[in-house]
């Protein structure tokens, strides 16, 4: 009986095929037929490297209305920031403002002043959005927890305390923090899954929320005298290279972007990362903050950096060489082949060290994924040595 009751079910796809009257693959695993249904939603935006700049610059646009759609930030205006702080240190200063995103939330950034920059000796700004678990304080230089600063700051300047790398080099640099992290997070605890539970239940997004509270502070950014509005870049850490894309995409008038992580196919990462392991159970690669209803089925990173173009942006630590074939021609489309820059991780520097494929193998594990796509995630930080350099050049040009 074992043995019968055995076949009728290695049977089943086959009798639920037959019932419908068709041939086509079908599985009775949930995940399966999930998983099917997003390779089979193409993203309706992919770039066309064949289109012309006219309609370049049409998809570029709609590029952009889509996004706004999806992200939903809020029509009303945000209340305006304020002041609550201010220390010196060495070769400039440092200000603690609060801004007010959502009637619901008071949400604290930090000013990095250059000495010598004033309204009437105003400077180029960047808006610093750190990685997964780093804090506003990591990227500031200063001692976690020090939110009046009146503490010292970090006795080592570390390579992830952007903002400092950049006011040294003359900008007024603005750290932020992610949602749900530093001091945005709950009894100190960064519990990113819950609140991006709370706000899909919403119909919004961890995403939506972030880069809403990012644009609250570019915005006001904009209206700052010592600041030169023709001259806000954007940094992105890791996570914070998400927020960096939809404000790319929102704002015309950001001049230049750092994307500090490798670039991938996030929709192709989710559909071929699923071999199983010890239990069983194939994970989504992609914890809850990723996760964006429609983002998948309109477009991906690669084609968000794409639509980036004409302006400067630099990638710095690789990734799959084709997709930068796609970005290199969208600039070349919009007539700016020299804006575009990427770097990949030393490790796959040598070309012969790369893998170069068209698509990914399904049925890989996060480790298989990595090398395939020339990641080594083991040196993951900030590119000082080749943000810095390509930082000189743009923002001397006229």
């Amino acid at each position: 009986m074992k043995k019968v009751i055995f076949a009728v079910c290695a049977l089943l796809p086959a009798l639920l095929n037959a019932v419908a009257g068709d041939t086509l693959p079908r599985s009775t695993s949930t995940r399966s037929t999930a998983e099917a249904m997003m390779r089979a939603a193409a993203p309706a935006l992919e770039l066309d490297t064949t289109v012309s700049p006219e309609g370049f610059a049409l998809w570029r646009e709609r590029m952009g209305q889509e996004m706004a759609r999806i992200m939903k930030h809020p029509a009303a205006p945000a209340a305006p920031p304020v002041k609550v702080a201010q220390a010196k240190r060495d070769g400039y200063r440092i200000e603690r403002w609060i801004s007010y995103p959502l009637l619901e939330c008071a949400v604290a950034y930090y000013v990095l002043v250059p000495d010598g920059v004033t309204e009437s000796n105003p400077a180029p700004a960047v808006l610093c959005v750190p990685g997964f678990g780093q804090t506003k304080e990591l990227v500031a230089g200063e001692r976690q927890g020090n939110y009046d600063l009146t503490g010292e700051p970090d006795s080592v300047l570390r390579k992830a305390a952007m903002a400092v790398h950049f006011v040294k080099e003359g900008l007024v640099a603005v750290a932020v923090d992610n949602p749900s992290c530093g001091e945005l997070s709950d009894n100190g605890v960064a519990d990113y899954v819950t609140s991006s539970r709370f706000l899909l239940e919403l119909g919004w997004s961890y995403l939506g929320l972030a880069s809403w509270q990012d644009k609250v502070v570019l915005d006001w950014m904009k209206t700052q005298p010592q600041v030169r509005a023709d001259r806000i870049l954007v940094s992105g850490f890791s996570l914070g290279t998400e927020p960096l894309m939809v404000l790319g995409l929102l704002d015309d008038s950001i001049y230049a972007f750092v994307y500090n992580d490798f670039l991938c196919r996030t929709r192709e990462r989710a559909l071929v990362m699923n071999k199983p392991n010890k239990n069983g159970v194939r994970a989504f690669p992609n914890n809850d903050e990723h996760l964006i209803p429609e983002f998948l089925t309109l477009f991906d990173f690669p084609d968000i950096v794409a639509a980036l173009a004409p302006r400067p942006v630099i990638c710095t630590e690789g990734g799959m060489d084709r997709d930068f074939k796609i970005i290199s021609k969208a600039y070349e489309i919009a007539g700016a082949p020299q804006n575009f820059e990427y770097h990949h991780y030393a490790r796959y520097a040598d070309p012969s060290s790369r893998q170069y494929l068209d698509s990914l193998p399904s049925g890989i594990d996060r480790d298989e994924f990595f090398r395939l796509a020339n990641v080594d995630s083991q040196n993951h930080y900030f590119k000082l040595e080749w943000v810095m350099p390509w930082l000189k050049r743009v923002i001397s040009r006229e």
